[in-house]
């Protein structure tokens, strides 16, 4: 029998006076609440969002998120500490930490002793920006770089802090930056989704990601990230199983949009039609996806940019190519992790490896993007959860040392979208322990990123039980200073 046909006799006369009211009545209540679900099914391609968005114009029309899970050592890296060769070895005074909440890793010291890098630093670019010896590519476009050297947080552990600077809270459960940003500003492609992730390991990875991390919350699903994987198809189920063509696979897709379109009529239920929608975006993908991820035809000066790794599917080198494809695209938020940044033991080892993997396709992205004309209106962001302390963590030994976590001030750089280039931002003290000048607070940060894309941070919200939430909570001031 045909399906819509037994769908019809099973509504008996009862059943459908029963419902009439508060189908009608919830029908109604869902169009106030958001116009956008009653045209789902019929909306045009590259739609969406919410009315009177962007707020004003925006400098940016897209993000791609490089984020170094685990807590890069921003001692080692960008922030330059000459004092500590002097300090080295000596107990961190007590009026610098200032009684800090430490992790318990370290809070059973007896002793806190400073430890110094093993790496040389040098001043680069006409901004004289100081950069490490360990990422020689990124300090070769430091003018192209917002570097933020104040960014603050108070989680002082992986999963928190990973999920507070992703969420705007530290317990799991809020959507994240990339869903709000697909429920605010909407699709600017046809056949991708609004926000993408992709995730990539280091030699060590023993941080595990949680795809909460990407979850749309109490958001509509619709707004959930859609993760690629490193092999195979990208996206589970991309390809038609054997005996199933297009023309097949069209007409079932046809047929559930007709019975879930039924099943909204009847039920009211938002997430109907996010099926129907998501439906259709698969089936689009199927064409779109395969030729997105094959980079046969890119140029080999292009595939130099990224290193030796871009031709080795689920790298960060190849993830970083594949984010400027999409770029290309006009996919809204694409999020890259990229994993083993969670170094309490032989560090000066660890982050030399992480840098070899993480260097040069995080500078031959952004050089690629300023070369395509891309750069722009692309918001690029790099930079972990927090970073590491200047005490070591266990005992200093020669050439190897730890660092544990710490949030009280670390880096982060921006590049394109709508911030200066060439700009170093904020000041902290000769330990890099406490910040002495511009703190910028992780909803800072965020209500800067959705300043770029031209959104009022404190207008960008979503009635959850009895409540207006939004990303930045009821915290957070743009960065003005560092905007273009």
């Amino acid at each position: 029998m045909d399906p819509l046909r037994e769908l019809t006799l099973n509504q008996t006369r009862r059943h459908f006076f029963g419902r009439l009211a508060t189908g009608i009545g919830t029908v109604a209540l869902g169009s106030l609440l958001n116009p956008s679900l009653l045209a789902a099914a019929t909306a045009p391609r590259g739609a969406g969002g919410l009315p009177g968005l962007p707020h004003f114009a925006p400098r940016a029309k897209r993000v791609i998120y490089l984020h170094m899970a685990g807590g890069p050592s921003q001692i080692e890296l960008l922030d330059y500490k000459p004092m500590l060769e002097k300090y080295h070895n000596t107990e961190l005074p007590a009026s610098v930490r200032m009684g800090q909440r430490i992790t318990t890793m370290t809070s059973g010291q007896s002793t806190f002793p400073v430890v110094r890098p093993l790496f040389k630093f040098a001043q680069h670019g006409q901004s004289g920006a100081w950069a490490s010896e360990l990422i020689p590519h990124m300090a070769s476009m430091v003018d192209d770089l917002c570097i933020i050297k104040t960014v603050n947080t108070e989680a002082i552990n992986h999963d928190p802090a990973i999920t507070y600077i992703q969420t705007g809270f530290q317990q799991p459960g809020r959507p994240c930056l990339g869903a709000w940003l697909s429920y605010g500003l909407g699709s600017a492609n046809d056949n991708l989704p609004t926000f993408i992730v992709m995730i990539s390991n280091g030699k060590e990875s023993d941080q595990p990601l949680y795809t909460r991390l990407w979850s749309s919350g109490f958001l509509p699903s619709e707004h959930q990230g859609v993760q690629f994987r490193g092999g195979g198809d990208p996206v589970l189920y991309l390809s038609n199983p054997p005996g199933v063509n297009a023309e097949t696979r069209r007409r079932v897709l046809d047929g559930l949009a007709r019975l879930n379109q039924r099943q909204y009529e009847a039920f009211g239920d938002p997430e109907i039609p996010t099926r129907i929608a998501q439906y259709e975006m698969a089936f689009r993908m199927q064409t779109s996806v395969p030729e997105l991820v094959d980079i046969s035809q890119e140029p080999q000066e292009v595939l130099d940019l990224y290193g030796p790794d871009v031709k080795k599917p689920g790298s960060f080198a190849f993830n970083c190519l594949l984010a400027r494809r999409m770029a290309e695209r006009n996919v809204r938020f694409i999020q890259l992790y990229h994993r083993g940044w969670d170094q309490h033991g032989n560090l000066p080892r660890r982050i030399r490896e992480q840098c070899q993997d993480c260097d040069q396709p995080s500078a031959g992205l952004v050089k690629d993007l300023k070369r395509r004309g891309l750069l722009d209106d692309t918001l690029v962001i790099w930079g972990g959860e927090f970073g590491r302390t200047v005490y070591c963590q266990g005992k200093i030994e020669p050439d190897n040392y730890g660092r544990d976590h710490h949030g009280r001030c670390y880096t982060m750089w921006l590049a394109g979208g709508g911030v200066k280039a060439g700009l170093s931002y904020g000041v902290t003290d000769d330990y890099c322990y406490n910040i002495v000048e511009n703190p910028v607070h992780i909803h800072d940060l965020n209500a800067t990123i959705l300043h770029c894309l031209g959104i009022n941070h404190e207008r960008l919200t979503h009635r959850f039980q009895g409540r207006d939430y939004r990303l930045t909570d009821v915290h957070g001031h743009v960065v003005k200073d560092i905007l273009a």
